[in-house]
């Protein structure tokens, strides 16, 4: 790789943005009213003393990321002290190269190592799990990615080829099979060579949101955005729904799935998806929903695109084998997938499907991309409730991994003001409209977030 295409970390800067709900969301047994945004920028270098800035930004998940009975704000405080390691650590990184390999070496290297440190001082069972080091570690690595691409003044995505790429995907990824090679192949040989500017969004059904008015309390916001499932569909033209279920209560999951099947009926919703919140430690659970539908209603049961992860998120523990529901349905791994190795795991249990998410690092999400489109396996890009920045990588990844049905998008539903300024430069991205979300303004370079135009004041930075 040529030193104009060489790049090394100079400089680090993170801040915390705190977010309000408008309507509480349930993740789980968790529910959900604030959520802190972390955002940095990452300066890099190349070989002829060349600079660019970067920004990523992720939400600090804390329910998703670390389900526990534990004290929230001990986990919400433990993943912001952990996010600040990163930022006074990754300057240190020795890594000269591409994006890729960057982050690939701090994750397998020192990402382990300050996780295991920082671990070895927290009390026996109150342990910063694999996936919150990686969304935490997230918003540095789409910082990076959005820099490379200004560094080389053009779209990010246009550095994933092997004009930029020195190292074959061979060198990060191993087949399941001679029949199967990564040898001369590239990121770029996986990724929609034309991505689609719009794509058809999915809306988030939590499992506390009312469906009609006859569900309303009247303990709902008055703040001009629908509250029911009924005006959020009239209001943002949807057409596709992810129904969150709870995966412990058979017959609520299944009136809830009947009732919400009942509305799509009604206003020509076209898909649905199911959530089971990770709780069902047997298949028969699903297979029973799903065998149930088939025969009772059978509408319904064919809108049902595919099933995303019923089952506990640590897939090495809970080795379930889930052949029979991925022959009712494609089922998708997603908190089980935090890389390719975890979806070959996957792979061999009967998941056919994965969950892509930039939250679980932009370098981890194209690596199980381009395993899993090699093994016959079917995308889906979902939502962390992405706000601000956040919703644009987000966005993109899925227009150019190619997912079965568009991509997830429910920011706008929870706190659809903390984007606002981003609005006024993106309208497309941070509002749906006829079940579409519109990346047609995206700027030309790195990632288009175009922030210079945005009219946001950031807080002090706690690192830099």
């Amino acid at each position: 790789m040529s030193s104009s295409k060489t790049a090394k970390i100079c400089d680090v800067s993170l801040y915390f943005l705190p977010v309000v709900m408008r309507v509480p969301l349930k993740f789980g047994s968790q529910v959900v009213e604030s959520v802190t945004c972390a955002r940095a920028s990452v300066t890099i270098e190349d070989g002829n003393g060349k600079t660019a800035t970067g920004w990523g930004e992720t939400p600090l998940s804390v329910a998703w990321v670390w389900p526990s009975s534990l004290d929230y704000e001990d986990r919400h405080e433990a993943l912001k002290s952990f996010t600040k390691a990163i930022a006074e650590e990754l300057p240190k990184s020795n890594t000269i190269g591409h994006p890729i390999e960057i982050s690939h070496d701090f994750i397998e290297g020192q990402l382990e190592e300050l996780q295991r440190s920082v671990n070895e001082q927290r009390p026996e069972g109150a342990e910063i799990p694999h996936l919150a080091a990686l969304v935490c570690y997230s918003l540095f690595d789409i910082a990076i990615h959005d820099a490379y691409g200004r560094l080389n003044e053009c779209p990010t995505y246009d550095t994933y080829g092997p004009e930029f790429l020195t190292l074959d995907l061979s060198h990060f990824l191993a087949p399941i099979s001679k029949d199967i090679s990564f040898k001369g192949k590239y990121l770029s040989d996986f990724l929609v060579p034309k991505p689609e500017k719009k794509l058809p969004v999915w809306h988030l059904v939590g499992g506390l949101d009312p469906l009609d008015p006859g569900e309303l309390t009247g303990s709902e916001p008055d703040d001009g955005y629908p509250v029911t499932l009924v005006d959020w569909i009239d209001q943002d033209g949807l057409d596709c729904l992810k129904i969150k279920l709870r995966g412990n209560d058979a017959e609520w999951d299944y009136e809830r799935l009947t009732k919400i099947g009942s509305i799509s009926q009604e206003k020509d919703v076209t898909w649905l998806t199911t959530d089971f919140n990770c709780t069902v430690t047997d298949p028969s659970y699903v297979n029973d929903i799903l065998d149930r539908l088939k025969i009772d209603d059978p509408v319904t049961y064919q809108k049902i695109l595919y099933v995303e992860q019923p089952f506990p998120y640590d897939l090495e523990a809970n080795r379930i084998d889930v052949h029979s529901v991925s022959a009712r349905k494609p089922l998708f791994m997603d908190e089980s997938a935090h890389d390719w190795k975890f979806v070959k795991m996957g792979r061999e249990l009967g998941w056919n499907g994965v969950a892509l998410k930039t939250c679980k690092t932009q370098t981890g999400a194209l690596l199980s991309l381009c395993w899993a489109k090699a093994h016959g396996m079917t995308l889906m890009v979902q939502d962390l409730t992405n706000p601000m920045l956040a919703q644009i990588p987000h966005f993109l990844l899925a227009a150019h991994a190619g997912t079965i049905m568009g991509v997830e998008s429910n920011g706008m539903q929870f706190y659809p003001e903390a984007s606002a300024p981003e609005r006024e430069v993106h309208p497309g991205l941070y509002k749906r409209n006829n079940g579409i979300l519109d990346g047609s303004t995206l700027g030309p370079t790195g990632f288009g977030y175009r922030e210079d135009e945005v009219e946001r004041n950031l807080p002090k930075p706690v690192i830099g």
